[in-house]
């Protein structure tokens, strides 16, 4: 059970120890409570995590002897929070996070992923103007249910038509888990069952990450690269040879690649790290054929007018390939990445070293690709049959 040093009742049943009473505010900061022996007020301490050095900052904060009992916990409170931006930031005072809107631009800092969501669905939304600590779980539901019944775009072709559908319930869980993220940093989990548990009004809908299983083998990839029209093949191509999310490819510029070495840097990509892969010939060979000519900050996939692929340039030049190609309806750029990842999983690839590549973590690949490993195993050990 969480403890509440808030309460003066409460903190006058602790007993005296050597180990402060801790209490998280939020992530990475604590503020612990420590009984005197002798029938004094108690000291006051701060613990703070500080990602650089790898350890805790405490820092002793006193009895704050000059005030009433009930007014030391805020005093106390607020001195620990002080000290956590101050660690936090490495030793300069950021801009004071007091709206939702704050604690998700603190957080988007050094993530492009979460960022974009938060411009899309949070910094335009009546909640982000919210103040953290007056935040309750009819705000967060509120803004729930307007996100699910937001339609997510399919695709808009040049005569203006915008296609929509439903918003997928794993496509929610990924736009709440950021802002649940983003507010675990500044606020700790209200009492279970009130108003003050915003964590519940976030809470992921479960089992809404279904397994994809349209998969195309090698020659409907063929196809489906001859099919389509002279701009999209390469990007395409690219798709179909590497695993990776379409967004990461379309952003890959000609300075990416080092043709010397067959390395490629991958930079923008959903987890915000930057990667770096070695590629096979045959990839490598399109990528140089791509870079040639280019400027470092050129688009490695240049369309026709010198922009960057994106997904509503993408949609429609592939579509028209699945169809011309008489692929199974549904087919999508994205198909081509899960395809990619179940050839290197049939193929007895370590699941990790595929987690890699692909920028997505082992338990995903795991949860998705799983069977195919354990087939795999089995065929392996089929051959050992004497």
């Amino acid at each position: 059970m969480a403890r509440d040093l808030s309460k003066v009742g409460d903190r006058e049943t602790l007993k005296a120890q050597r180990e402060p009473h801790w209490q998280r505010l939020r992530t990475g900061c604590y503020l612990g409570f420590r009984p005197s022996k002798r029938g004094g007020k108690g000291t006051w301490i701060a613990r703070v995590y500080d990602e650089d050095a790898g350890k805790y900052r405490v820092k002793s904060l006193g009895d704050f002897g000059i005030l009433p009992g009930k007014e030391i916990f805020t005093a106390a409170k607020r001195e620990a929070e002080a000290l956590a931006e101050l660690v936090e930031s490495g030793g300069e005072i950021r801009a004071k996070v007091e709206t939702v809107a704050d604690a998700c631009r603190a957080y988007a800092e050094s993530r492009p992923e979460a960022k974009a969501r938060f411009e899309r669905y949070v910094y335009g939304d009546l909640v982000a103007k919210v103040k953290l600590d007056k935040l309750r779980r009819r705000h967060l539901a509120e803004w729930r249910a307007r996100l699910e019944e937001r339609p997510s775009l399919v695709s808009r072709n040049k005569d203006g038509e915008t296609v929509v559908r439903k918003r997928a319930g794993s496509t929610v869980n990924r736009d709440m888990a950021v802002l649940r993220a983003a507010l675990a940093k500044y606020l700790t989990p209200g009492a279970p069952n009130t108003e003050a548990a915003w964590q519940e009004a976030l809470k992921a809908i479960p089992n809404a990450n279904g397994r994809r299983t349209l998969y195309l083998d090698r020659t409907q990839r063929r196809s489906l690269i001859d099919a389509a029209d002279t701009e999209a093949a390469p990007f395409v191509r690219g798709l179909c040879l590497l695993p990776l999310r379409p967004g990461a490819l379309a952003a890959l510029t000609a300075g990416d690649f080092d043709k010397r070495t067959a390395e490629l840097t991958i930079g923008k990509d959903k987890t915000g790290k930057p990667r770096r892969i070695q590629l096979p010939t045959e990839a490598a060979n399109l990528l140089a054929e791509q870079a040639k000519d280019k400027l470092p900050t050129a688009p490695l996939f240049m369309r026709a007018n010198g922009k960057a692929w994106d997904k509503n340039s993408w949609k429609l030049p592939i579509a028209a390939a699945v169809t011309a190609a008489k692929l199974p309806e549904g087919a999508t750029a994205y198909t081509l990445r899960h395809s990619t990842i179940t050839d290197l999983v049939t193929a007895g690839l370590p699941l990790l070293t595929i987690a890699q590549i692909s920028g997505t973590s082992a338990e995903m690949i795991e949860r998705h690709y799983g069977h195919l490993a354990s087939r795999a195993a089995v065929k392996a050990l089929g051959k050992l049959a004497l």
